[in-house]
């Protein structure tokens, strides 16, 4: 018997690029220049490299799923109105704040606390109307997942905007107290329910199926629930300066990071459960829905716990002693 062997060429990462690739990584560059040529006498050596190192990560991200770009766009847009509007009124520091209850596209639209609340409303409607094409059993082409897809989108976009503008609006309260929108139970829980969306809504368009949307959207709606519960009882939407344990550069990429994998396990975790409920015997359903109110239960003393160190425990701490009492918080956990 003979066999061939044929050596496939392997394709250049930059070869088949298409106009609109390249115009987006030229957006990219262009705007990362400006924000190095006017800022970087405010960016000590990590920032720099922070920067530097995120404009080709964000263009691999744009090259590898079209739909990024678009929303990388739009969202850039957004913010940059929102920060015109708010440079129309100056007090003796930067922008005025209180333009965001007086200009009528920062009150109801684009100042943060406002995009995310249409955050809030847009997830929560989206997850009724997946599970309205869920119960109707429509199939991948139902209408109402169809919708529950673009509110999706629309909840990802907004979340962005308020991220964007928050960060803005720190650095326009006083001095050195600006600082990425990363450092409380509020701003995480933000970036939870977006990335963990936004990851739905690749596989979504990865698998061609809405069929797990039900699930996931359930995970996001209950961070969103939190969220606005957290904002009445903690008044948390007002930005406050850093703590000591958490005035560190590798903020800008430990939280981030951890939220990847926490979107993702969300994500996964709803995938097993649709699964489970497909295949498991009702004996198993049942030892589930026993356990599951336990699970609960230590979920919350964990979440009140985490509440608790946020901005009460570690004021005043240094390094260490924040470090220890992280590790006592996450083996609670």
């Amino acid at each position: 018997m003979n066999t061939t062997t044929l050596t496939l060429p392997r394709r250049h990462p930059l070869a088949g690029r298409s106009p609109l690739d390249w115009a987006f990584a030229a957006l990219v560059l262009l705007g990362a220049g400006y924000a190095f040529s006017r800022y970087h006498l405010s960016m000590d050596v990590y920032e720099k490299g922070i920067l530097t190192a995120a404009v080709p990560a964000l263009i691999a991200l744009g090259w590898f799923w079209a739909p990024l770009r678009t929303l990388t766009v739009a969202v850039g847009a957004a913010s940059l109105a929102a920060i015109a509007l708010y440079a129309r009124q100056t007090d003796g520091f930067g922008a005025d704040l209180a333009a965001a209850d007086q200009v009528l596209l920062l009150k109801y639209l684009l100042s943060s606390q406002s995009a995310i609340l249409w955050m809030s409303l847009l997830f929560f409607m989206s997850t009724l109307f997946y599970w309205g094409g869920f119960l109707t059993r429509s199939g991948s082409n139902s209408m109402a997942e169809v919708v529950g897809s673009k509110l999706a989108w629309g909840g990802v976009f907004m979340a962005l905007v308020g991220t964007m503008v928050r960060w803005y609006e720190s650095h326009q309260i006083g001095p050195d107290i600006g600082h990425i929108p990363v450092s409380n139970l509020y701003e995480v829980f933000v970036l939870f329910s977006w990335m963990t969306a936004l990851f739905h809504l690749y596989y979504e368009q990865r698998f061609a199926t809405r069929s797990l949307g039900a699930y996931v959207m359930l995970v996001v709606s209950a961070a969103v629930g939190f969220l606005l519960w957290y904002t009445v009882a903690r008044e948390a939407q007002e930005i406050q300066p850093l703590v000591p344990a958490l005035q560190s550069w590798w903020m800008k990429i430990h939280v981030p990071a951890n939220f990847v994998g926490y979107g993702s396990f969300a994500l996964a975790a709803m995938v097993a459960l649709a699964y489970l409920l497909k295949t498991a015997p009702v004996r198993s359903l049942w030892l589930g829905l026993v356990a599951m109110p336990l699970a609960i239960v230590l979920l919350i003393l964990a979440v009140r716990l985490g509440a608790s160190l946020d901005a009460d425990t570690l004021k005043g701490m240094d390094g260490w002693a924040a470090k220890i009492t992280g590790v006592a918080a996450f083996l609670a956990l």
